[in-house]
């Protein structure tokens, strides 16, 4: 709400719509004319962390992350920059200046028909069962354009296939105790005390699973991300329950079920005795691709290339973004972006320069205005 009334302010000539979804969801949503564009030039509002203490068990730190700093170099670091504040700005000065403001009738400007800058609320991967993203809410209230643009931070080249990406959940379960009788529990010292053993089991499987996919643009990759057992309040208890949360990011043709199954039966044959292992899934979505000869790929590639010269060659790329919803939809789709590094002494917060950033606008801008 505060980002529209602040363009609309700016730029009323343009059509900023916010779109409310879920649970205080929200996109920005910005357009001229009535007739929908075939266009879409996309990134999202929120990141990775929030910022908060709540980030703590992730950064290891307490202290605020601080506040936007711009240097009288013109470099720029600050919280979510690089995921995805900074590529976002970028786009939404792209798309302004993407529009013709030159003409003038009645008194008004004359503005050329251009694309849709999406800024969603909210990118894809989480664990939100059920729950609908950004991204999806837009395509499923408006008409779907024929190419997408993806402004977010990534490799020194133009992507136009990403993996995909999903979430195993492996839960070991034994029987509850209490420390004060350990001699008498089974399995020894309860499920926790077996962490490690079935960490060694995940991580050599993770080896396995590699060594079966051969990388080409994009990659696989597999990581504990998460790891729940126990009260904090209560540890003389032994736990009945150990949950360890698990990031996949898939490559075309993986079957996320059978991965699931395949580490399923990996941990039950190490499992301490008298413990289940059952391991759910849940996919975000399938690993995508928009063809190499794609009209905007081409198109993609020539701009960026006019500005900073040959791209470099990527093999084995292992992010994903909601690229992956725009191709599910049969919508061609890239992503290109600034490259933009975390601050070795404050890893929350990222660093780029403000002229970085104008040159990058001024990419999306001409991707938005060349055919």
């Amino acid at each position: 709400m505060r980002l529209r009334a602040w363009c609309s302010a700016r730029w009323p000539f343009i059509s900023w719509r916010v779109q409310e979804y879920g649970d205080g969801g929200a996109n920005l949503v910005a357009s001229c004319g009535e007739t929908p564009s075939g266009r879409v030039l996309y990134s999202h509002l929120d990141t990775s962390l929030n910022g908060s203490l709540e980030d703590a068990v992730v950064t290891g730190r307490t202290d605020p992350p601080g506040p936007l700093r711009i240097g009288e170099d013109g470099t720029v670091d600050g919280f979510g920059l690089g995921v995805a504040r900074g590529p976002a700005a970028a786009a939404l000065v792209g798309f302004v200046e993407s529009m013709d403001f030159v003409d003038f009738v009645d008194a008004a400007p004359h503005v050329r028909e251009g694309a849709t800058l999406l800024l969603a609320g909210s990118g894809t991967h989480r664990l939100l069962p059920g729950e609908t993203t950004g991204v999806e809410a837009y395509l499923a209230a408006h008409e779907h354009p024929r190419q997408a643009i993806i402004a977010k931070a990534g490799p020194p080249a133009v992507l136009h296939s990403e993996p995909g990406a999903a979430y195993l959940t492996v839960r070991v379960e034994g029987r509850q105790g209490a420390v004060l009788a350990r001699r008498f529990h089974r399995p020894e010292g309860g499920v926790l005390a077996h962490t490690g053993r079935l960490i060694d089991a995940i991580e050599a499987w993770r080896v396995a699973h590699l060594a079966r996919r051969t990388p080409s643009r994009i990659g696989a990759e597999v990581g504990i991300g998460h790891l729940r057992s126990g009260l904090v309040t209560k540890p003389d208890l032994i736990p009945a329950v150990l949950e360890l949360g698990l990031y996949l990011v898939t490559i075309p043709g993986d079957r996320v079920p059978d991965i699931g199954r395949d580490l399923e039966n990996t941990l039950r044959a190490v499992a301490p005795e008298g413990c289940t292992v059952r391991v759910d899934h849940h996919e975000i979505h399938a690993a995508g691709l928009t063809d190499d000869d794609a009209p905007i790929v081409r198109r993609a590639r020539a701009v960026r290339e006019r500005y900073l010269g040959p791209e470099q060659s990527v093999t084995g790329w292992t992010g994903s973004t909601d690229g992956v919803v725009l191709r599910g939809h049969g919508i061609d789709t890239v992503r290109l972006g600034p490259t933009i590094a975390p601050l070795p002494e404050d890893r929350r917060r990222d660093r780029t320069t403000l002229d970085h950033l104008v040159l990058w606008s001024q990419i999306y801008r001409d991707l938005l205005t060349q055919t």
